[in-house]
């Protein structure tokens, strides 16, 4: 996929969150989730969750995500101070890992940083599946989860220290996460990370 995420639409005024999707888009996802309600919160980082789930659903739920804050929070970790890429290993997984790996290191090797972080004004959980009969053939838990970004604090900066984001930039807009969980059977808590992305084309949320 192509966007959403945050980088790359930085630099270009596509839609915001454009590395991490950047590969998304047509590639294959672990097993479509089964639809269950929604569950809405909202919150500048990651969503509260309780501390002791009553099912494995709920337990899933706060998992996945707290993966998705954390997924967030290290892209922009990343972004703004040159750390290790190896930290994409803990929240993410599959053609979403490749796609940030690779764009950072070209970011990074255009001697670009970003200023300010990423807050998540909203965030909608869409589906629980935890189906895990197949892992082999991609058939594992998964839960979509959409997020509203706001990127209104952050600018993206070249080596001079000059901005490259767009004035045509979008500041906030929606994505839809498909977290995943391929180490469920040993690890049904601590295994979950950001497998896809794609741009939502709808109104974005309030400001956080």
């Amino acid at each position: 996929m192509t966007i959403p995420h945050r980088t790359k639409a930085w630099a270009t005024g596509a839609l915001v969150l454009a590395a991490v999707s950047a590969c998304s888009r047509g590639t294959s996802d672990p097993a479509d989730p089964t639809t269950s309600p929604a569950v809405t919160a909202s919150s500048p980082t990651a969503p509260e969750t309780s501390a002791s789930p009553t099912s494995p659903t709920d337990a899933a739920t706060s998992s996945a995500t707290q993966t998705v804050g954390s997924y967030v929070s290290t892209i922009d970790e990343i972004a703004q101070r040159s750390a290790d890429l190896k930290m994409l290993n803990k929240v993410t997984t599959g053609s979403e890992l490749t796609a940030e790996r690779r764009f950072l290191k070209h970011q990074r090797s255009r001697g670009e940083r970003q200023v300010g972080s990423t807050r998540i004004s909203q965030l909608k959980v869409q589906s629980v599946n935890l189906d895990n009969s197949a892992p082999a053939a991609g058939k594992v838990p998964t839960v979509v989860v959409d997020v509203c970004w706001d990127v209104s604090k952050v600018d993206v900066l070249d080596k001079s220290g000059k901005s490259i984001v767009s004035a045509s930039r979008p500041d906030m807009g929606w994505t839809r996460y498909t977290v995943a969980n391929y180490h469920y059977a040993a690890d049904p808590s601590g295994g979950w990370r950001v497998a896809s992305g794609q741009d939502l084309e709808q109104s974005p949320c309030a400001a956080s």
